[in-house]
């Protein structure tokens, strides 16, 4: 076993593949013959010194993680302040990875995520304690930065349009003598990526989604219901797609709910999609169905992209040779090489290019009606929801998805807090 300990650690919303990615981590360290422990529910289980020793779960249980969604060991949303702000537990967090022999911290997860990896590989470099920090990219938002692509997007944009696409064979099917307005809200407080990816759903003129809001577009409530009344008088039906994240025109969030911030300091929203589907009935007299797909867009694995798992698996491997190799601070990012045919690479960015910034939606992705996407949008999304992954099912045809013994290591320091 080599000298040292990397501890492998899950942060914000899970998604279809982070467990893959943690599975291949812990492969590739027991390839290089590391130790490695995972803090449970992210950096806070690094705080508390509750850490799981994956050592004591079969090689069967960690390949099967890469078919499981969720987070294996538990995630937060939980942001460290500034190195001077929150010293006490930047201190306490050397102290247990000392206590630990923890030379390696992979944190997988989003913008906040790689915000929290920066500001370690900062103390380790300030401190002088022999830790190499690298941020492991997974947001369904795909609102990272400098990568091409986050794991976890490919899989959830799949979901979105093909949940759209059937949704819409619902509503023809209803639309004479039943609804004909349908609302689809997805996640994306300030990209349009989700809602963007629903897009792939048409296949042809007047195909739904006629109707995407997007967060980088102004919401127009006057224009909107224009254009649904337009459709479902040419048509007799429209379905729509609201990003939660859409604004009016002064930057307020449609759907602020007034609940003040969240864990991360963002502001808590409603659910635009009730609202939007509450102002179509109310303003246009039509009847209206709406839903809110929530975690089911993030957690289906059973409709995962393969190239999205593939993606994810590739981050984790790199992730441990970034790790062992000694580069304190970076990436492993998606390159895309090639459209057609689709062709990739990993490779190292620093984590202070991507922490603390956003990749919103180009204007070139957006038509011009502002309501739908480009040639060059699906050009770009199309790979990212390509081929199949399924999960093996049970007897009793359900997924046979994993769930770890979560042994954890003694404590060896006193109770945090």
């Amino acid at each position: 076993m080599s000298k040292g300990t990397l501890l492998y650690a899950q942060s914000g919303g899970v998604t279809a593949v982070i467990n893959a990615t943690a599975s291949a981590v812990i492969q590739a360290a027991r390839g290089r013959k590391v130790k490695v422990l995972a803090a449970r529910n992210g950096i806070l289980g690094a705080l508390r010194e509750d850490l799981v020793d994956t050592s004591r779960e079969s090689p069967a249980a960690i390949r099967a993680l890469a078919h499981t969604p969720g987070g294996a060991f538990g995630s937060c949303r939980y942001k460290l302040k500034s190195l001077e702000e929150d010293q006490p537990k930047y201190q306490r967090l050397l102290d247990v990875f000392d206590a630990h022999d923890v030379r390696w911290f992979l944190y997988n997860g989003g913008n906040d995520s790689a915000d929290t990896a920066l500001k370690l590989s900062r103390m380790a470099a300030a401190t002088g304690y022999p830790l190499t920090c690298i941020g492991v990219p997974k947001t369904v938002d795909n609102d990272l930065v400098v990568t091409d692509c986050c794991p976890g997007f490919g899989s959830a944009a799949k979901y979105t349009a093909v949940s759209v696409a059937e949704a819409a064979l619902d509503v023809a099917a209803m639309a004479d003598t039943s609804t004909k307005v349908f609302v689809y809200e997805v996640m994306g407080r300030h990209a349009g990526w989700l809602a963007a990816a629903a897009g792939l759903a048409a296949t042809g003129k007047d195909a739904a989604p006629q109707v995407i809001l997007f967060p980088e577009v102004a919401y127009d409530e006057a224009k909107f219901l224009a254009r649904v009344q337009d459709v479902v008088k040419k048509v007799g039906w429209c379905v729509v797609v609201v990003s939660e994240g859409i604004r009016h025109a002064d930057g307020r969030f449609v759907a602020d709910a007034g609940a003040g911030k969240d864990a991360f300091g963002h502001s808590q929203l409603g659910g635009v999609g009730p609202l939007v589907a509450a102002t179509v009935k109310d303003k246009l007299g039509l009847k209206v169905h709406w839903t809110v797909p929530d975690y089911l867009q993030r957690s289906a694995r059973h409709l995962a992209s393969k190239t999205d798992l593939e993606h994810a698996l590739a981050v984790g491997q790199a992730a441990v040779d970034y790790a062992l190799e000694g580069r304190n601070g970076v990436m492993p990012v998606i390159v895309r090489t090639s459209h057609k045919p689709y062709r990739w690479k990993v490779e190292a960015a620093p984590v202070a290019r991507i922490a603390n910034r956003e990749k919103t939606m180009p204007k070139g992705f957006i038509d011009r009606s502002g309501y739908g996407i480009t040639a060059a949008c699906r050009q770009y999304l199309e790979p990212l929801v390509r081929g199949e992954a399924p999960p093996p099912y049970r007897p009793d045809g359900l997924p046979d998805y994993v769930r770890l013994k979560l042994s954890t290591v003694a404590k060896k320091l006193p109770p945090y807090g």
